[in-house]
């Protein structure tokens, strides 16, 4: 079997299992959450967690309140006493690791991981409007990736960020964003949403910043000379791989949700799951 077959097969099994989960909702979808920001962390520090840590107690404290979190959002802790338990621990895990000289990594990693499962339970919830939501921010992030990535192939271009990424040219970023946008608008068509000016606007943030997210994927892989993240999906890499545009893009939705219902009266507040 072709490393081409095997990435597609490995892709279509992800898919199913997301989408399969994130039409039940519930319980189901939030361990699915907390099973991506467990496989985010365990990459991360891997990849770019400190090497100076030392063997003992206080040399787990990053993995322990990485711990803490997941279980937090397991068991359906509120937003605002996540939000907040989050900060303690991202606050707590920089303090230690800058006086014992750790760097910063393990404490962003901790934030990188968290939040975007964070972002993800929260906006799905148990509601048919979560699912909106969800099927909202998938169509865009996958479309996004797609297109960017055939676009970019077929008409080639000046490079978006030679520096980072080699590979992806201005051209696949805006075929991207315009697949993004149309994605997300054909879920608000089919969902029979109508508040397209809204959602055209969201469409189009949660495009870029899935881009923005694979960027800072890419960075981050290349400030510490990995080509992937792991290599726990066959044919795809590591789950940071594929999750790089989601990440932000989860987290962005989310705020942008938040937003909405405290400052409109719209069917947007549905797709919103808020």
């Amino acid at each position: 079997m072709s490393n081409l077959q095997l990435r597609i097969i490995s892709g279509l099994v992800l898919a199913a299992v997301a989408l399969t989960l994130t039409w039940i909702g519930g319980v189901p979808f939030r361990l699915l959450a907390v099973a991506i920001s467990a496989a985010i962390f365990y990459e991360w520090v891997r990849m770019a967690g400190s090497r100076n840590r030392r063997p003992g107690i206080v040399g787990l404290l990053p993995e322990a309140c990485m711990a803490l979190l997941l279980i937090a959002l397991c068991i359906g802790v509120a937003a605002l006493p996540f939000l907040v338990l989050t900060l303690v621990a991202v606050i707590l895990v920089a303090s230690v690791s800058l006086i014992r000289g750790w760097g910063a990594w393990d404490a962003a990693g901790i934030a990188y991981a968290i939040l975007p499962g964070f972002a993800l339970a929260f906006l799905r919830g148990s509601e048919q409007a979560g699912l909106l939501a969800i099927l909202f921010l998938f169509a865009i992030v996958w479309a996004t990736d797609t297109l960017a990535y055939f676009v970019g192939r077929a008409l080639g271009g000046p490079k978006l960020a030679p520096a980072i990424s080699p590979g992806k040219t201005w051209s696949g970023a805006i075929g991207g964003t315009i697949a993004g946008v149309v994605a997300g608008l054909a879920v608000s068509v089919l969902a029979g949403l109508d508040h397209y000016v809204l959602l055209g606007v969201a469409g189009f943030v949660l495009s870029v910043g899935s881009q923005i997210g694979d960027l800072f994927e890419s960075w981050v892989k290349r400030r510490h000379g990995a080509k992937d993240s792991s290599q726990l999906i066959p044919g795809h890499g590591g789950v940071m791989d594929r999750v790089d545009g989601l990440v932000v893009a989860a987290l962005v939705l989310y705020v942008l949700g938040s937003v909405v219902a405290t400052s409109i009266n719209s069917p947007a507040q549905g797709l919103f799951g808020v």
